[in-house]
């Protein structure tokens, strides 16, 4: 299999290269929610087909695969919500925590072929930062996050939805050393957080959008399996599946465009 991926991957290069040179195809972005619990594998999962289509070996400039993340669009806190959020006392995997609304005018904006702005959590902070990270038109967007599926205005833009599937031991552990190591909380407040807000969080609104999904995939970016069939299938978009689907622009989205994407790295709360 290690040679077929490879394979797969240094041909997917070629014929991505390839693409990028005729701009005159005027297409609508394939759009995948990526869900899942928290420290499930969504951005691992997400970097791994990135990977296997070779698109992490293009210059961002190039990429024909952009990555966005649902962690980039938390609510600015009130201080008051700041405050609790300091003390791990605010629900952070609560669907209210979300700016939906932020999420759903750039999604449409995505659709339409448009470049756009993707805000900057700062997850010890709790709060925005003046920055922004800038997305260029791709033609396939994966967007993953622990509520993706929750709403159903933002679930119905996806024409794939993918829910990586692990065992609660394995992301509490995930999320237990992440917190610790890159967020400079202590052991006590990211159990307590879990136990308060993170697990009852995951059972009453992540855990039931699992229904919605296309492709379930156990043991995320291990389930080279699961991947490589989601590979396959990008790879057939890439290469002129969605331009039959789409000739003349039949939804009046996705004007003709440069094949440019940046992308955010930013983890599940």
């Amino acid at each position: 299999m290690g040679g077929r991926i490879a394979r797969m991957a240094g041909d997917s290069e070629t014929q991505l290269r390839d693409r990028g040179e005729n701009n005159n195809v005027a297409r609508q972005p394939f759009l995948i929610g990526v869900s899942g619990g928290t420290a499930s594998g969504k951005s691992s999962v997400c970097e791994k087909i990135m990977e296997l289509l070779g698109q992490d070996k293009i210059d961002h400039h190039q990429r024909q695969v952009a990555i966005l993340s649902q962690d980039s669009f938390y609510r600015v806190l009130t201080p008051e919500q700041k405050v609790k959020a300091l003390k791990g006392q605010f629900n952070f995997d609560h669907p209210d925590a979300f700016d939906n609304e932020l999420v759903m005018i750039t999604l449409k904006q995505i659709l339409q072929g448009k470049t756009v702005q993707i805000p900057v959590y700062d997850f010890v902070q709790h709060s925005r930062k003046d920055e922004f990270i800038t997305v260029y038109p791709a033609d396939v967007v994966l967007f993953e996050g622990i509520l993706m599926f929750y709403s159903q205005e933002i679930r119905d833009l996806f024409q794939m939805k993918l829910f990586v599937d692990t065992d609660a031991d394995t992301r509490l552990s995930r999320r237990v050393l992440r917190d610790i190591s890159e967020r400079g909380r202590d052991l006590e407040q990211v159990l307590s957080q879990y136990i308060t807000f993170v697990k009852p969080a995951f059972e009453e609104f992540c855990l039931p959008t699992k229904k919605y999904a296309d492709v379930i995939i156990p043991r995320g970016a291990d389930n080279l399996v699961a991947i490589n069939l989601i590979v396959q299938h990008i790879q057939d978009i890439l290469n002129g599946g969605l331009t039959k689907r789409h000739n003349g622009c039949s939804n009046g989205h996705a004007p003709p465009r440069q094949r440019r994407t940046s992308e955010s790295s930013s983890r599940p709360h």
